[in-house]
C-alpha cells in the first residue's frame, strides 16, 4: 500500500530521512532504517573535513529550529568508511556540496561509489550554497557537470529562498536532474535583546520544522506544476497529515527531518501508520493516487 519510486529507486513506503539529521554515521543510518524510513539520505558531504561554525549552532524557537551548523563534516575519505558494506534493504542516498562549482563532479563521482542515488546540495541557506542554488543558470551547469560524471539517480536539492522555484527546478531538470529534493531550511535569524547579539554564532542560520510546512508545501506545488520528475518534498513533515499534504501537493516522497525532535527517532513509522490509516479509511489503495492530487496543471 505505502510502495512509492523515485525514478529507479523503489522505496517501501515514502518516509526519507533528509540529509543534515542522524545521517552523520553507519549506526545512525541503520536506527534509522530500523525505525521504518522508506530511504536514507547522508549529511552533506565534502572533499575535505570541515569545522563548520562556532556555537552556537542550533537554537529552538517557538515553531521549529534556527540553525548555522556550517556544514561540517569529516570528509569524502573518511566517510566512505561509514557507508563501506552497510548492506541496507533501502536505498541510501549520498549528499555533498562542493566549496566551489569545480568541486561538485568531483565529490559526486567518489560519493556515487558508495551509495544508491546522490544529491547535490545547492541550498543551505547559511553558506555561499545559496548563491549557487539562486541563480538558474548555475545550477544547470553544476547538474549537468555532476551528470556527466556518475550513472546512478542524480537529485537537486533546492531553495525556497528564490523568486521562482519552480524555474530554477527546470533549469536542474534541463541539466540532468532524476529527482528534485525541496526544500532546504529557509534563511533567518534572531536576536537576544538583552545582549544585544544575533543569538546564533554565525549569526544567520537556516529555519526548520512547523512554520516552514505551508512554504514547502507551495514550493512543491509549484515544481510539480512546472515539471515532470519525482520531488522528495521536505519542510515541517510531523505527522501523517503533513505527509499527505505534501504528497497531494506533487511529491512521490517526503524528506523527516527537525520532526525527529518532536516525535523521536520512530517518527517515520508513526508516520507511515498514519498515512495508511488515512487511505484506508479513505479507500485509497496506493500511494500514487495521492501524490499530486492536488495539483492543477
Amino acid at each position: 500500500m505505502l510502495k512509492t519510486k523515485l525514478g529507479e529507486l523503489k522505496l517501501p513506503n515514502p518516509t526519507v530521512l533528509a540529509s543534515g539529521v542522524l545521517g552523520n554515521s553507519a549506526g545512525l543510518l541503520k536506527r534509522i532504517a530500523e525505525n521504518g524510513a522508506g530511504a536514507l539520505t547522508t549529511k552533506s558531504i565534502s572533499l575535505k573535513p570541515q569545522n563548520g561554525y562556532e556555537n552556537p549552532t542550533v537554537v529552538e524557537l517557538e515553531y521549529g529550529l534556527l540553525n548555522a551548523i556550517g556544514l561540517s563534516n569529516p570528509g569524502i575519505e573518511e566517510f566512505k568508511k561509514e557507508l563501506t558494506g552497510l548492506n541496507l534493504d533501502i536505498p541510501v542516498i549520498g549528499s555533498c556540496w562542493g566549496e566551489s562549482i569545480e568541486e561538485f563532479p568531483t565529490i559526486a563521482a567518489k560519493l556515487s561509489k558508495y551509495v544508491d542515488a546522490i544529491e547535490i546540495n545547492l541550498s543551505c541557506p547559511h553558506t555561499q550554497l545559496r548563491l549557487i542554488g539562486q541563480n538558474p543558470k548555475v545550477v544547470k551547469r553544476v547538474t549537468r557537470d555532476v551528470r556527466s560524471v556518475i550513472n546512478k539517480p542524480l537529485i537537486v536539492k533546492l531553495t525556497p529562498n528564490v523568486n521562482s522555484i519552480s524555474t530554477v527546478a527546470s533549469s536542474a531538470v534541463d541539466g540532468g536532474a532524476d529527482i528534485i529534493s525541496a526544500i532546504n531550511s529557509v534563511g533567518a535569524m534572531a536576536i537576544n535583546i538583552e545582549t544585544k547579539t544575533p543569538v546564533l554564532g554565525n549569526a544567520v542560520g537556516g529555519y526548520s520544522g512547523p512554520a516552514v510546512k505551508p512554504i514547502a508545501i507551495r514550493c512543491v506545488y509549484e515544481i510539480s506544476n512546472e515539471i515532470d520528475v519525482p520531488i522528495i518534498g521536505i519542510g515541517g513533515i510531523i505527522t501523517g497529515r503533513d505527509a499527505i499534504e505534501m504528497l497531494m501537493a506533487g511529491a512521490s516522497a517526503i524528506g523527516i527531518g527537525t520532526g525527529v525532535l518532536y516525535r523521536n527517532i520512530n517518527i517515520f513509522e508513526k508516520i507511515c501508520n498514519e498515512i495508511k490509516e488515512f487511505m484506508i479509511k479513505e479507500d485509497y489503495k496506493k500511494i500514487d493516487e495521492l501524490v499530486g492530487c492536488a495539483v492543477r496543471n
